[in-house]
Order: C-alpha cells, then sequence, then structure tokens
C-alpha cells in the first residue's frame, strides 16, 4: 500500500488583523502622518476624477480612492532611501513615497501640506498626469508613468506586471550593495524594495518567474498585491483556484502575510514585521492586501455602473473606509476633533484646488465656461524624440588601429571572454547573467570562460526566466550603479521577454522625460546553419531596428568585438551586440595588451574598395560578400561592414559616399525576408539617395519561412554565397551587363 505524507512549506504564511490594544499602543505622530496622507491623496484624486469628467486628462484616470490604506500604511514602514514601483493605477502610492520622503520625521494634522515642497511635489504630479511640461517627466508619462527617482519612486507602470522584475533589480542592488560596504559580512540593515501589483499581475508570467528568482536570491523584495478584487471587471474567484493569493508565497519559500487593506495599521504591522525580515537578509517577502477600489477601472464612475458589481457590494465596502476608520480610532484615543478634521481637508483642498486653478483657466471658445489647460504649460512640440538615446561620451582608450608588430590572433568566441573579464575588472559595476553564463567552462559557447572564478559574486547563473532576468538587469541598470551585461542563449528567446526589452528597457529613458539611464547590454548569438531549427535561429536585427530605444552591434571580427563591446559598455543606453556561431571558431588580430581601445559610435568599416556597386552587409554575412565579390570583379563591389544596425548610429556618411560613387545598392543578409533588417534600411536609402541611384536596391534575404531542421531545408531557407552571387547577377543585368 502507498503511503501519503502532508507537504509542509519552509516558511510561513499568516494573516494579521489588529486589536484595540494595537491601536492603542500606535504612535500618535504615525496616526497623524496617515490620516495626513490619505486625505491629501483621497483629495487629490477626487480632483483628477473631476479633471477627467471635464475632459482634462487625456487618456485614463486609474482612481486609487478606497485604497489610500493599503499605500500609505505600506509606505510609512519604508525609509526614504528605499525603493517602490507600482501600476498603472499607482497615484497613492507615488504620493505616499513623495510625502514619505518629504517628511521622514512624519506629518502633523496643524500643518497638514502648508509646506513649499509639498505644493511643488502635488503640483509637479498633477502636471505629470495632465500631460505637461513641468511633469516629473515632462508629460510624457502622464497617470501611469510616474517616476521621482530621488524620493525612491522607481516608476509606476501601465503594463500588468510589467514593472515586478524591474524592482528586482533594485533589490539586487540593494543587497550586493549592503554585503559590499557591511565589513563583518552581516547584511542586516539593508535597504528594501517594494513593488505593489495587483489581483489580475498575480497571474502574469514575468511576476511568477521574479517570485522564483527573488526567493532563489535572496533579495529583499516584497511582492505587494493589492487584491482590489477586480481585474478591469473579472472577479479574482473566477480566474484564480486559490483567491487568497498570499498562499503563493510559500510555494516559492517566500514568508508571507495577509491583511485588511482597508485598515492602515494591520497594513503598517505587516509591511514592518516584511521589512524586519528583509534587512536582516532573510530573503524576499510577501503580502496580499485586500482592499477595493469604489470606482471603475478607469473614469469618475462606480463599477455598478457597468454591470459587474452591485450597489449592495459597494456599500459594504465603503462602510469600511480606511479613512474613517483612522478617523475614528484616533477619535476615540483623543487625538482628533471633528473640527481638527474639518479643517485639514478644508485646507489640504484648497490647496490642491489652487494648484489647479494655476494649471487652468477659462476656456475662450467655451460658451459654458468650461477649462482648458494653460495653452503655456503644454510641452514643446519639438522635443518629442528627445531623450529616446543618451549622447555618447566616451572616456576610454582611442581605437587601436592592428599593425604587424604587436598584433595576437585570437578566436572571436575567446575575445568575448577577453573583454568581458577586462571590463570586469576594471569597473566593479559590470555584471553578467544569463542561463549558464557560469557553469559548462564559460556557458554554451564559451564566451564566460573563467569568469565565475575571477568574479563569483558578479557572475549569476539564472533561472529559465528571461522576463524576470532581462527585467531585472534593467532595474539593476536604473540604478545608476551597475551595468550588467545579458546573455541571451538564442535570439529567438528574446521574444519571450519581450515586454521587458522593448516596453520597459527600450522605453524607459523617453517615457520617464530622460531621469532613467538604461545601460544594459544584451548579447545573444545567430544561429543561423547549426541546425537548431525555427525557435533557436533567428536574426533579431530588423525587429530591434524598428522598436524605439535600442543600439545595435553586430561585430564580424574579433578586433571589432573589442572594440564595440567597450563602446557598449561605456554608454548610457541599452545596446543589442549580436553575434553569430558561424564566427565563434573564426580567427582574427587583436592588439597584444591592449583590451582597452574603442571604436566609435556610428562609424562603419570599408572592407573592401570598389566603385560598381555598395554591397551593405554585417556578421556572418560581410566574409561571404567578400567572397562573391573576388568572383565578380567585373562589377567593382565595395563592401561595406556596417558594425551599427540602429537608425541613430548607422553610418550614413559613410554608406552615401559610397553610394554617390556606385550609383548601385546590394544589401545582403542571412536572415529571414519577413524579419529582414535590409526592409527598413532600403526605406530609407531610397528616400535620402534615389536621385544617385540607376537601379532599385537589391536585397539578399532568406526565405519567408524560419529555418527548419532539416539541414536540406534550413540550407534553402537561409541566404548563402550562391544567393549573394545571384544577387551580383542581378545587379549586372539591371546595368545591361551578362
Amino acid at each position: 500500500m502507498s503511503t501519503t505524507t502532508p507537504l509542509t512549506y519552509s516558511t510561513e504564511c499568516t494573516e494579521l488583523r489588529t486589536t484595540r490594544e494595537d491601536w492603542d499602543a500606535a504612535a500618535p505622530e504615525l496616526l497623524e502622518s496617515m490620516l495626513v496622507q490619505m486625505h491629501t491623496i483621497r483629495i487629490f484624486e477626487e480632483v483628477v476624477l473631476q479633471l477627467a469628467a471635464e475632459g482634462l486628462v487625456h487618456g485614463p484616470a486609474h482612481s486609487s480612492i478606497g485604497q489610500e490604506g493599503a499605500a500609505v500604511g505600506s509606505i510609512l514602514a519604508l525609509r526614504g532611501a528605499d525603493g517602490v514601483n507600482g501600476t498603472h493605477r499607482g497615484h497613492h502610492q507615488f504620493l505616499a513615497k513623495g510625502l514619505a520622503y518629504l517628511f521622514p520625521n512624519g506629518m502633523s494634522i496643524i500643518d497638514g501640506i502648508k509646506n513649499d515642497q509639498v505644493t511643488e511635489f502635488i503640483r509637479r504630479t498633477m502636471s505629470e498626469i495632465l500631460g505637461l511640461k513641468a511633469g516629473f517627466s515632462g508629460g510624457r508619462g502622464g497617470s501611469m508613468h510616474l517616476q521621482w527617482l530621488e524620493a525612491g519612486a522607481l516608476g509606476t507602470n501601465a503594463i500588468v506586471g510589467g514593472g515586478v522584475p524591474l524592482a528586482a533589480g533594485n533589490a539586487w542592488a540593494q543587497r550586493h550593495d549592503a554585503e559590499v560596504h557591511d565589513d563583518g559580512g552581516q547584511v542586516s540593515g539593508m535597504g528594501v524594495t517594494v513593488t505593489y501589483f495587483g489581483d489580475g499581475a498575480s497571474n502574469i508570467g514575468s511576476t511568477l518567474e521574479t517570485l522564483n528568482l527573488a526567493a532563489a536570491w535572496r533579495l529583499p523584495l516584497c511582492f505587494y498585491i493589492e487584491n482590489n478584487l477586480y481585474a478591469v471587471s473579472t472577479h479574482v474567484a473566477d480566474v484564480t483556484g486559490e483567491p487568497r493569493l498570499a498562499a503563493r508565497g510559500p510555494g516559492f519559500g517566500i514568508r508571507s502575510w495577509r491583511v485588511d487593506g482597508m485598515d492602515p495599521l494591520a497594513v503598517y504591522l505587516a509591511q514592518t514585521a516584511a521589512v524586519d525580515h528583509m534587512r536582516a537578509g532573510k530573503g524576499a517577502t510577501l503580502i496580499e492586501a485586500e482592499t477595493y477600489r469604489y470606482f471603475h477601472q478607469n473614469g469618475p464612475f462606480p463599477g455598478s455602473a457597468f454591470g459587474y458589481r452591485t450597489k449592495e457590494e459597494e456599500k459594504q465596502w465603503r462602510d469600511r473606509d480606511p479613512l474613517a476608520k483612522l478617523a475614528a480610532e484616533m477619535t476615540r484615543r483623543g487625538l482628533l476633533t471633528d473640527e481638527q478634521l474639518s479643517d485639514l481637508t478644508s485646507h489640504i483642498t484648497e490647496q490642491i484646488t489652487r494648484i489647479v486653478d494655476d494649471i487652468t483657466e477659462k476656456d475662450p471658445d467655451s460658451a459654458k465656461g468650461a477649462r482648458r489647460i494653460r495653452p503655456i504649460l503644454w510641452p514643446d512640440p519639438a522635443a518629442v524624440d528627445t531623450d529616446i538615446r543618451s549622447e555618447p561620451a566616451l572616456t576610454g582608450a582611442a581605437p587601436s588601429e592592428l599593425t604587424e608588430d604587436g598584433t595576437m590572433e585570437r578566436r572571436f568566441v575567446d575575445a568575448i571572454a577577453d573583454v568581458l573579464g577586462r571590463r570586469m575588472d576594471v569597473d566593479p559595476g559590470v555584471l553578467v547573467l544569463g542561463e549558464d553564463v557560469h557553469r559548462l567552462k564559460g556557458g554554451t559557447n564559451g564566451a564566460t570562460r573563467g569568469l565565475k572564478d575571477a568574479y563569483p559574486d558578479r557572475v549569476l547563473g539564472t533561472p529559465i526566466s528571461e522576463n524576470a532576468f532581462a527585467g531585472l538587469a534593467g532595474g539593476l541598470s536604473m540604478t545608476g550603479r551597475y551595468k550588467p551585461v545579458v546573455e541571451f542563449m538564442y535570439s529567438d528567446f528574446l521574444w519571450v521577454a519581450a515586454d521587458q526589452i522593448f516596453n520597459q528597457i527600450g522605453k524607459a529613458r523617453h517615457m520617464f522625460g530622460g531621469q532613467s539611464s538604461m545601460p544594459v547590454v544584451l548579447r545573444s548569438k545567430v544561429a543561423m546553419g547549426a541546425g537548431y531549427g525555427s525557435q533557436h535561429s533567428m536574426d533579431p536585427a530588423g525587429i530591434f531596428a524598428n522598436n524605439p530605444g535600442w543600439r545595435i552591434v553586430a561585430p564580424s571580427t574579433p578586433h571589432d568585438y573589442i572594440g564595440l563591446m567597450n563602446t557598449a559598455l561605456e554608454l548610457q543606453d541599452p545596446v543589442l551586440v549580436l553575434e553569430h556561431v558561424d564566427l565563434y571558431g573564426t580567427k582574427g588580430g587583436i592588439p597584444e595588451g591592449n583590451l582597452d581601445y574603442q571604436l566609435p559610435v556610428g562609424k562603419a568599416a570599408v572592407r573592401r574598395a570598389g566603385e560598381g556597386v555598395t554591397v551593405l552587409s554585417y556578421l556572418n554575412m560581410v566574409d561571404v560578400s567578400l567572397q562573391a565579390a573576388e568572383q565578380r570583379p567585373d562589377l567593382d563591389p565595395e563592401v561595406i561592414d556596417l558594425r551599427w544596425l540602429d537608425r541613430a548610429s548607422l553610418d550614413w556618411d559613410t554608406i552615401g559616399a559610397s553610394i554617390q560613387k556606385t550609383n548601385n545598392v546590394l544589401i545582403v543578409e542571412q536572415g529571414a525576408r519577413g524579419t529582414s533588417y535590409g526592409g527598413w534600411l532600403s526605406d530609407e536609402i531610397q528616400r535620402r539617395f534615389f536621385d544617385y541611384l540607376d537601379q532599385p536596391i537589391q536585397r539578399v534575404t532568406g526565405k519567408e519561412a524560419a529555418p527548419s531542421i532539416s539541414k536540406v531545408l534550413e540550407a534553402a531557407a537561409n541566404a548563402d554565397l550562391n544567393d549573394v552571387l545571384a544577387g551580383f547577377d542581378e545587379v549586372a543585368r539591371n546595368l545591361g551587363l551578362s
């Protein structure tokens, strides 16, 4: 007969409820701060909804009315230097973090928000929500993207679950900094990070991946679930087998609490316990605060107006209002009178109304006396494309010219490990992470050889969780102290982490008005021809070139790899460094004893000078193009190795000079036509140089299908030497040559 034994977890999940004794023991200063902050948030949100009703909020207005206690109670348990990030419904957390930062010793009923710093903070927050230039991000973030790094507000996020991996990066930095700077080897007192998300995001893959990663690495990260029961209109019980979301924590080995989110003191006590756990180096925590948003997902109407909630349910929750509960407990203790509360709310209302009055004016075109935003407050439309990338300001050694003396031969893959090791040696902020980078004598290809032995705490072998570790890298880079180099084993895996790569890392600098640098380097290989099939072979250059924020480099020699990687790690932008499996075993010259040289941003290399046709290529197809060029001397091809592929870095001077000389263009790449890099490049060339072209731009690409496992079908899908020669034949026919 089989036996069954109940399994126990390595940690606890408990429910916390306050008693009268807890309220009697609470410091009056704490309760006063709660009262002022919660009423400030409530009144602020009511004004935002009024502005939305008037059509002055462009886009959604995700009100947090009803959830103030869940935010304020949590954030008052933190230090100013602790980090928080949140969701599209993040006004309350942002305001609470800013107010707590401005008043680390608490806020009083008498003073309320009578302070120039507070007035400016609220004005900038309101301006950002309205999309105005005085906002924290110059109006680019709006309601859903609020960031104030100085106050530890790392940024709210419109993608459900999108901010959770980014928070893990901040938490890793906090733990690592504490370990490095504590000579006794203790990590108590370290900073912590709280990532706020809702019941909907608790089912998102990026959240679950990060729960596992944070637990495995014992990060000081609190997963704070604001369970307001509805993801838009879908009740949590309809889509979750266990609606008590705190129960998920122990499954990952994470200490967890469930708390009444309408009770700000209960939230404070739970968060304090979680913070103590994390500061002591015991790892991640999870808090589920059951709360309620009084209004619909977006706008000034209750959920009952849309039929998915009843008025009776809404009344039951309003009867548990966190502001009313706090006021009642303070009144019972003799800490608050009705007159004081009335004076406080009147004062806050006056202050916020005055701020809005300064932002708005009577609309001269409205017969009904409607308001409009003062035109002078809008951002300058000419600034629409600023802050997408940084301006390169390289500080390293000058480019190295290869000479016969002082040059050594090195395999391409060894050059990768060499330059990464050198950068880690001279810059303690550089770290390497990815799947298996710490094993197999340098990962699956040997590109991280020797790094784990030399830098054991800065080479991080990750779980198979691309969303989590890509986002963690983004969060690390936003601290301004780290430059993560992330290895994606195959380029196709980048799409698993597409949200973090494109919506988060690529957009962060621009979305937050230039506040956030993003020095992330992604290394990934193109494995066409290696027999790995449709999901392990693609060239992602064409996709990245059409997404904002990214720089792309594609080295074709060991010498170029070193110089381009050094440059990539100097930039404050995300950089995709492409590698090709065909190049790993190739050899080339590098300067002996010099791994610090840099190749300039936006500089291509002419690999073969010619007068007849401009050939543009990158990675392994540069050599293939050179082989083909030698077979067509009659066309006298000029072969250009692009090296930099993104829109901002492409070397138009070199390309343009060649086209004006040859009047013919052939773009050569190996990958599938549907994701072709040459598609956008040919369009841009004809716009810039149409008058110089003697024929349509010719292109060599693979077929429409992704490569198959079959050796024969894979060869047919990918472009090769014969395809390049066929491209030259087409150029010749259009010129009337045989």
